[in-house]
């Protein structure tokens, strides 16, 4: 007999980032929600702290990629991850501002989505060290399906400078 947990599952790269309260925590509160509503935590990055990006004048964030093993839809994964940020307190106000917990898909496994509020994957993973910096200590070597080049390539031609400090 098949094992219903491991058939039909999805491998999921999340980024969770916190740069309000106690930010160490609540990463801890998102990744235990993302183990109860989304799927199973296969691996986790380090933590990270980086500068803000975009609105500059406010706290450092800290970041961590999680690997979930999922069998939902990436359409459901983004349903789940808002009502988690709405749980634990996440209010949206203005692009980049501070935020008590922001959880972004990077990956669902090699699906290409472009759709109005869900775009996978997400398009500023080039663009971000923040980002860039714990995918490759997990994945360096998976290939970005719709740029074709490893995360580790990725990392490496980065045009953000910002410094990323492992905690």
């Amino acid at each position: 007999m098949i094992n219903d947990l491991y058939y039909g599952m999805n491998k999921l790269y999340l980024l969770t980032g916190s740069n309000m309260g106690d930010s160490s925590l609540q990463l801890e509160k998102a990744a235990a929600s993302i183990e109860k509503e989304i799927g199973h935590i296969t691996r986790q990055s380090g933590i990270y702290q980086t500068a803000a990006w975009g609105l500059t004048s406010q706290p450092d964030f800290l970041n961590q990629v999680l690997i979930v093993e999922t069998g939902i839809t990436a359409r459901e994964t983004m349903k789940k991850i808002l009502s988690i940020e709405k749980k634990m307190g996440r209010v949206r106000t203005v692009k980049n501002a501070p935020r008590i917990i922001d959880i972004d898909i990077l990956y669902f496994g090699k699906e290409i989505i472009h759709e109005k509020d869900l775009v996978v994957p997400h398009p500023a993973i080039s663009q971000r060290r923040f980002v860039l910096v714990p995918l490759n200590e997990l994945s360096p070597h998976f290939i970005h399906p719709v740029l074709n080049v490893s995360n580790h390539q990725l990392l490496m031609k980065c045009p953000d400078k910002l410094d990323v400090k492992k905690k």
